[in-house]
């Protein structure tokens, strides 16, 4: 039955949510480290296990990335004048719109639904966003982006390199792929923890922000996903899969940028928190829309 799909889908997701969301209620956990060793560690990891190990070739997914990028730069240019329109603080509500929960959501999310074959499309979705985020993202909040920061960053640097393997004929020996995928084999339950500890820290006083956030920002990119679908030739599978990325609620990295650029936090907090507590209704909603159309 759908229903029962769907709950073997989002069940493993929002459990460990839930069991980081109560676990910091009672111990109150710094997660810093941990978060920093993730994306510094942990994520390249899984990155280079799964597009090494799936031999994914990065041209193969030309129109997936196309695809990826009208979303993440359409969410933006469709929320600009929304938010000039509701006097909303632009540097506030955009980036938050744009750049969704690709990482802790989405990559277990695609996997749950369309199958372990579908983590590289997931994964080249991920890369996109947080190529933007960390360059055009930036840029938004501080008025003066460094186009080259990425390339310093370990995750930019493996997946490259990665990348660059997938799209040769160079084979890795089982004995060094082994313990890198066993690394990245952490990233994505830590990933779902970590937000459920950030989701019980966060403030919401500015609950009437966060709502509008929680509301424009899956229906801005399913809306640009489906024309997305109408334009570019994509195969059903990533059809689906782009859909799911149109529909992720906020990244929790926009909170934390916007305590690194002081652009109103608590406000950005509500539009993270709000909007990825409705996507215990949202995701189950679009997931009833896609599963009977493209799996």
């Amino acid at each position: 039955m759908l229903i029962t799909r769907i709950f073997e889908i989002t069940f493993p997701i929002f459990s460990i949510v839930a069991l980081g969301f109560f676990f910091a209620r009672r111990f109150k956990p710094d997660m810093q480290v941990a978060n920093w060793i993730n994306m510094d560690v942990f994520v390249p990891a899984l990155m280079f296990s799964v597009i090494v190990g799936k031999s994914v070739d990065v041209r193969a997914y030309s129109d997936l990335i196309l695809s990826g990028a009208i979303i993440v730069l359409g969410s933006g240019l469709i929320m600009w004048p929304i938010a000039r329109w509701l006097k909303i603080e632009t540097k506030t509500i955009v980036p938050p719109m744009m750049f969704s929960n690709a990482g802790n959501m989405g990559l277990p999310l695609i996997a749950l639904a369309f199958g372990e074959q579908a983590l590289p499309a997931a994964v080249i979705l991920f890369i996109v966003e947080n190529i933007l985020h960390f360059t055009l993202g930036t840029s938004l909040l501080s008025g003066h982006g460094n186009i080259l920061k990425p390339l310093y960053s370990p995750l930019v640097l493996v997946t490259a390199i990665a990348l660059l393997i997938g799209a040769t004929d160079l084979t890795v020996p089982s004995s060094i792929l082994l313990p890198i995928t066993m690394l990245g084999d952490i990233s994505i339950p830590l990933m779902l923890f970590s937000l459920g500890v950030r989701l019980a820290d966060a403030n919401i006083d500015e609950w009437k922000i966060g709502l509008i956030g929680a509301v424009f920002s899956p229906v801005t990119g399913i809306l640009l996903a489906l024309g997305a679908m109408f334009f570019i030739d994509l195969s059903p599978s990533e059809q689906g899969i782009l859909f799911l990325f149109g529909a992720l609620p906020p990244a929790v990295l926009n909170f934390m940028f916007s305590e690194r650029y002081q652009q109103e936090p608590s406000k950005v907090a509500s539009i993270v928190i709000i909007g990825n507590a409705f996507s215990f209704i949202s995701i189950p909603l679009t997931l009833t829309y896609v599963l009977p159309r493209f799996t």
